[in-house]
């Protein structure tokens, strides 16, 4: 009985942390406002163009996804093979190849990893979006996974609740952890 009611706690628990963010206005144009305001040098009509992609893509792999619970109960559908896909990584990857497809002039695209160096919290991954040459930090932050499906977006730096690192650096690290640096071979 009282493992049965801490796991139903958890899950309230869960959900609460789950709930996305109240919208008002006109989200799509205020997205595309904040590309627009990485720099003068943007196209606005690149701007644009990624605002609605990145609505209306996030829309289309909820479907795909079936997404239905919050993100930390669908993670474990996914493990489990009841879901076919929506963990963080998953929505950063196809979010970025799908934004890529437009062969933006103005803007280019980072996937980030936060908690890597956290053994109490799990990896999360997102995608951003940044004037053309600038790196990931000048960028607004894109993650549909942090409300089940709900696109959450900021500019990095206003991002508080994560300290995103660039995912090449993630990698990287965790391949030397586990190989080792790979030396040339020397003869003697």
């Amino acid at each position: 009985m009282i493992r049965a009611l801490a796991c139903v706690l958890a899950l309230v628990t869960l959900s609460a942390c789950a709930t996305p963010p109240a919208s008002t206005g006109d989200e799509v144009q205020r997205l595309a406002t904040e590309i627009r305001s990485l720099g003068p040098d943007i196209d606005p009509e690149e701007a644009d163009r990624a605002a609605r992609i990145a609505y209306s893509y996030t829309a289309q792999l909820v479907q795909e996804y079936e997404i239905t619970d919050p993100p930390l109960i669908h993670n474990a559908k996914v493990n489990k093979g009841l879901r076919p896909r929506g963990l963080c990584w998953h929505w950063a990857e196809d979010i970025e190849r799908r934004l890529k497809q437009e062969n933006f002039q103005t803007l280019d695209l980072h996937r980030a990893i936060a908690n890597a160096d956290n053994p109490f919290r799990i990896d999360h991954s997102t995608a951003i979006i940044s004037r053309k040459g600038e790196t990931m930090y000048d960028g607004v932050v894109l993650d549909p996974w942090r409300y089940g499906g709900v696109l959450f977006w900021s500019p990095l730096i206003d991002d508080t609740k994560y300290e995103w690192v660039p995912r090449e650096v993630v990698l990287e690290k965790r391949r030397v952890e586990q190989y080792g640096e790979l030396l040339p071979y020397v003869s003697g």
